[in-house]
């Protein structure tokens, strides 16, 4: 009885010559050592080859690769032959049985630790497909250096290369030696070229490390490897004073309200800024609203100096994010007058489905008293002062934070020093919480994570540095706007999908200034804390 692979691991193709013309091939290797020769010139296996009691295994694709062998397929072979096994998640073959599928010669050394397998020369392209090459750029790069590959593959029929498919492709290497990468290319008709490889030799001084080549190299907004990041040490901000600061209304408890009603109300005059997180728990569509009613006896004005928005969504990390890049690039609009005992609207969400929710940032400006309520409705209820007197106070989940906050801006200043340091942001300890008050029960609150509050970072002896954002809680998806001398950027944290490795940070920012100003608000629906990290390359 025969024994078969899976099909997906079995039917491997592999990657002909780094040359135009087919050559025999001669491979040394020995079982533990990653470090072979390839016709008298030092290689490397990715994984190297292990014994097996009696036998020698070796890692199927990268052995053919090396030797520039055409696929191999052992599904039909019996296993006990074979000795096909996975070791790492690579297919592993029996040398012996290797040498005799390809029509290779296999000689032991006399000590029998070390094996010489020499392959035949081979040529059967077919001469219409397409045809891969490429070539480094240079002949020999350092270890940490970027490779450059040029690619030059073509088809001889004149179709467009639509598919390339590398194999050992690194953009760099960091240990000295020879490195073989191999290229296969589609066409338009969908013909595939023969495997095509070539060897990187890797020699010399290291010019990097991963981390330092992944600060000078990583792409503004995307994600690189630091396992050391939570060992960075915490930098010590000066906290400075804000003048005029103002208070933060925050309507999250609860946070899935039942029945209509008032979410949050308080009383301001002047400058506030108005936050609301809620998702319909109603069973039936609905809205969420804020709503100024004047408390003067002459008529007040009310003005949004910048506001966001997202609803509907059932996707937390949505919510915040969109919220915060809408405020972040909103600017004021024209002021509302509001006669006295009257109310205006100032936000009304969109209509709200059962389970959607809905995120409301606003900084507002008055010239008089205004009661400031956050309320939920059924989607067809008409808005009217006594139907906001009669509506009653919903109480609090017990789960979430509602009140007013002191202190809706925290400025903060860092001076670079030793690097890499770290940030942090809604952690607690070295971030305290805002203290606040819920005016409707007068329960104190603590605003964990300070939700809304908006950050304004200075950052000198910037010049030079690095700055990347790492998520500590849990998934994060946010916002933050960074000034750098005459250049400006708003930015989505992350460009797309959710942070979640606290080890796999988002490069932000690399500083020409020596000043440097970070705008952040810490984002509803994701897990607090955050830490930019700054490094010097």
């Amino acid at each position: 009885m025969r024994h078969r692979l899976h099909a997906l691991a079995l039917s491997l193709a592999l990657l002909a010559a780094g040359t135009a013309f087919a050559a025999s091939r001669q491979l040394v290797l020995a079982p533990g050592n990653p470090n072979v020769t390839v016709n008298g010139q030092p290689a490397v296996f990715q994984n190297p080859p292990v014994a097996r009691g009696s036998a020698v295994l070796v890692p199927l694709t990268e052995t053919l690769n090396l030797l520039s062998l055409p696929a191999v397929d052992v599904h039909d072979a019996p296993i006990d032959e074979t000795g096909a096994t996975t070791v790492n998640g690579q297919l592993y073959v029996d040398l012996r049985w290797l040498a005799s599928a390809t029509g290779s010669t296999l000689d032991p050394s006399r000590d029998g630790r070390a094996f010489t397998l020499t392959a035949p020369l081979v040529n059967n392209a077919d001469p219409t497909a397409p045809q891969a090459r490429f070539a480094p750029e240079k002949g020999v790069y350092a270890p940490g250096e970027k490779v450059t590959l040029v690619d030059y593959s073509f088809d001889p029929e004149g179709q467009a290369v639509t598919k390339r498919e590398w194999s050992g492709r690194q953009d760099a290497y960091y240990q000295p030696g020879e490195y073989v990468v191999s290229l296969k290319v589609t066409n338009a008709a969908g013909k595939v070229s023969p495997p095509y490889s070539r060897t990187i030799r890797v020699q010399g001084a290291p010019v990097a490390t991963p981390l330092t080549y992944a600060l000078r190299n990583t792409g503004l907004n995307e994600a690189f490897n630091d396992p050391l990041v939570l060992g960075y040490p915490a930098l010590a901000p000066r906290v400075n004073t804000v003048e005029q600061n103002f208070p933060l209304l925050f309507s999250d408890s609860p946070e899935k309200p039942a029945a209509p009603g008032v979410l949050y109300r308080d009383t301001v005059s002047g400058r506030a800024r108005l936050l609301a997180y809620h998702v319909n728990g109603l069973g039936a569509p609905a809205r969420v609203y804020v709503v100024a009613r004047n408390l003067e006896d002459r008529p007040v004005t009310v003005r949004s100096v910048r506001a966001g928005e997202t609803a509907p969504s059932k996707t937390e990390g949505t919510l915040g994010q969109v919220a915060l890049l809408d405020f972040l690039t909103s600017e004021a609009t024209p002021q509302l007058t509001v006669e006295s005992g009257r109310l205006v609207t100032l936000y009304s969400s969109p209509v709200l489905t059962p389970g959607a929710g809905a995120n409301f940032m606003q900084d507002v400006e008055t010239d008089g008293r205004v009661e400031l309520s956050f309320v939920i409705l059924p989607a067809d209820t008409n808005m009217s002062v006594p139907l906001v007197a009669a509506l009653p106070v919903l109480p609090l989940d017990g789960q979430h934070q509602r009140g007013t906050f002191p202190g809706a801006v925290r400025r903060l200043s860092v001076t670079l020093g030793q690097l890499p340091a770290r940030l942090n942001i809604g952690d607690g300890q070295n971030d305290r919480a805002l203290s606040g008050t819920d005016v409707i029960t007068g329960t104190p609150m603590k605003l964990l994570g300070n939700y809304g509050v908006l950050y304004e970072v200075q950052v000198t002896n910037a010049a030079g540095a690095v700055v990347a954002l790492a998520p500590r809680g849990g998934a994060y998806r946010g916002a933050l706007r960074l000034t750098d001398g005459p250049d400006a950027s708003t930015m989505r944290v992350p460009r797309s999908g959710v942070l979640t490795k606290p080890d796999v940070p988002q490069l932000l920012w690399r500083a020409r200034s020596d000043v440097l100003n970070l705008s952040f608000v810490p984002a509803n629906g994701s897990n607090l804390p955050v830490s930019l990290v700054f490094y010097r390359p």
